[in-house]
């Protein structure tokens, strides 16, 4: 965890990119990321030539004797104009060298890298920037996990951002969805809208947490490699995602560029968990719509289609906690029946979490629930849990700041222990509702089809009563203006 220091010289250096003119927080990201990147490749040369010296071992060098002037700790004590001049040279640059380190190969780095552009725009706002980073490599980052948190601080300036916000997902509810589905060191996870690779985070992070001392050595090998793979349409969110996730150790995840509901996406039935919040709004060219998401609901609205994806690209027994707008769930067109009639008739849809509308606030006001459903092909619904969250830890207005009440750890108490859920009544905040039930309401999963509400009756006087209450307060107020009248010698 960071602390306020921390933060504060995170957004001096934040605000020396801002004076500068970079006000996109998506390129200060970028930019940041690259110097980041940079400042951790001199770090590895370094711990490198440290064993070298004590081993007496040949270590595998990051730089050659000719770019020894490339390296953080080099360059680092030259002049503005000679630093800036060095990392924008195009041919023997700092910049152009870590374009090229992996030469033309199809690691996640290469790909990170193929449409870097060096964006800071004047020497001294470099320098200044230099200076900042240093001063947090050398007294702040005690380890990797702490770059990985200054990084998560970054991100979270997207959701300050106005419309950019629509690629986070606040931590608290990506952790919740983790907390649900508990992935293990062998599953293959996907984000296939991944953004700013959130929800890849906290899995890995779950992953480490509640594992990492008894993962064999061929289990961290997946770690690194294999355990979560991401998918997106937008390039710079693609170089974003990618950056985070080697901060968070997995130094080579799988991030590609993907149209998911497009013909050109033929995944199918490879990923044993999904976690999601794929995109809410819009509509897609009918004509390049992957079919086979068609014959589950035949429509072009994306958050159906995210959805049927979801399905396709799990293996059987594979599990899914993915958020839908509530329009999903209650809506009444043939397309809408039709996915939840997939999932409830062909899958186990366990619950449908329903939560406040400020939870994505300031950017967004939409009410939204969390689905959380195994892909089986044969069925399995018998009962679906669902809970009414009121709170998620943080107020629901524009400030979203911290507050007491929270109902995520009572979601999660609960979610694991459904067989103390049965005798619920539909006036607590959480309840099952049988399938046939659902089945008879055309499939809808809104929970406010099937929870109660108690009503208290309030008992109001007879007509009579407040009659005569209303003649003796009238006779108060007389009295009391006669009396102020001869008060005042009237």
């Amino acid at each position: 965890m960071i602390t306020g220091e921390i933060k504060n010289k995170i957004d001096n250096i934040w605000q020396k990119l801002w004076a500068a003119g970079m006000a996109n927080p998506l390129t200060c990201i970028e930019q940041l990321s690259y110097l980041m990147f940079i400042r951790s490749l001199d770090d590895i040369e370094i711990e490198t030539e440290q064993k070298e010296n004590m081993m007496g071992i040949k270590g595998n060098h990051i730089f050659d004797e000719s770019q020894q002037k490339l390296r953080w700790s080099k360059f680092k004590n030259l002049s503005p104009d000679e630093i800036f001049s060095l990392m924008k040279d195009e041919k023997n640059g700092i910049f152009a060298f870590i374009k090229n380190m992996h030469g033309n190969n199809e690691s996640a780095f290469a790909k990170f890298m193929k449409d870097a552009a060096f964006q800071i725009p004047a020497p001294q706002v470099l320098v200044n920037v230099i200076t900042g980073l240093d001063e947090l490599y050398e007294n702040d980052i005690q380890d990797q996990d702490m770059l990985g948190d200054i990084y998560e601080y970054m991100l979270d300036k997207l959701s300050a951002s106005g419309q950019n916000g629509q690629f986070r997902t606040p931590a608290q509810i990506r952790n919740l969805m983790v907390n649900l589905i508990k992935p293990s060191p062998d599953d293959c996870i996907c984000d296939p809208a991944c953004g700013t690779a959130g929800f890849l985070i906290s899995a890995a992070n779950y992953v480490r947490e509640h594992n990492a001392n008894k993962m064999s050595e061929k289990q961290w090998d997946h770690y690194v490699k294999g355990l979560v793979t991401g998918y997106d349409t937008d390039m710079t969110m693609l170089r974003i995602s990618t950056m985070n996730l080697m901060l968070h150790s997995i130094t080579n995840p799988t991030v590609e560029y993907q149209d998911g509901v497009s013909k050109a996406n033929q995944i199918e039935g490879q990923f044993d968990v999904i976690l999601a919040n794929p995109p809410f709004t819009g509509t897609v060219n009918e004509s390049t719509i992957n079919p086979n998401l068609l014959d589950v609901c035949n429509t072009k609205k994306t958050e159906l289609l995210f959805v049927a994806l979801f399905i396709r690209m799990l293996k059987k027994g594979g599990r899914c906690a993915c958020i839908v707008p509530d329009g999903v769930l209650f809506g009444s067109s043939n397309a809408h029946k039709a996915l939840r009639k997939e999932l409830v008739e062909n899958h186990q849809l366990a619950a449908v979490i329903s939560m406040p509308s400020g939870v994505f606030k300031p950017y967004a006001g939409v009410s939204t629930g969390i689905l959380v459903f195994t892909k089986t092909g044969a069925g399995g619904t018998d009962n679906v849990w669902f809970y009414d969250m009121k709170a998620d830890g943080y107020s629901l207005d524009d400030k979203r700041q911290p507050i007491d009440s929270n109902d995520i750890p009572d979601i999660i108490k609960r979610f694991h222990n459904l067989d103390a859920e049965k005798d619920r009544k539909r006036t607590e905040q959480s309840f099952f509702v049988p399938k046939s039930e659902i089945v008879a309401n055309n499939y809808d999963l809104s929970i406010n089809k099937y929870k109660e509400v108690v009503y208290e009756k309030v008992e109001y006087p007879a007509p009579a009563v407040l009659i005569s209450e209303i003649e003796e307060l009238q006779k108060e107020i007389s009295s009391d203006l006669s009396e102020l009248k001869k008060m005042l010698g009237k």
